[in-house]
């Protein structure tokens, strides 16, 4: 069974920086592309951002664009999401995802057939 563990979440100021990572366990895959999503409370799960594993070929959400960048270790195996300038409205869990396959939209999250636990991330105004 695949397994995703995220880190690097925490309490920040606002206009603070996090480094989320995310690394699989367990049953290896060959990993096709790596997403975050976020849900704040009370609202719906959303796409933040996105990478091809191969390519590196990123995506990403209008809130976090220039703010947010996506990244991947293929020699780690690893993917990462550095928030910068970060805003209140930021906050919820972040959920590391991860796919095996090409898909035809990566901001969906039925795209995605493995996650992790979510890591919470909370910026204080």
């Amino acid at each position: 069974q695949v397994q995703l563990v995220e880190s690097g979440g925490g309490l920040v100021q606002a206009g603070g920086s996090l480094r989320l990572s995310c690394a699989p366990s367990g049953r290896t895959f060959s990993m096709y592309g790596m997403a975050w999503f976020r849900q704040a409370p009370g609202k719906e799960r959303e796409f933040v951002a996105a990478i091809y594993w191969s390519g590196g070929m990123t995506t990403y959400a209008d809130s976090v664009k220039g703010r947010f960048t996506i990244s991947r270790d293929n020699a780690k195996n690893t993917g990462y999401l550095q928030m910068s300038s970060l805003k209140p409205e930021d906050t919820g869990v972040y959920y590391c995802a991860a796919r095996s396959t090409n898909v035809r939209s990566v901001v969906v999250a039925t795209s995605y057939s493995y996650w992790g636990q979510g890591t919470q991330v909370t910026v204080s105004s």
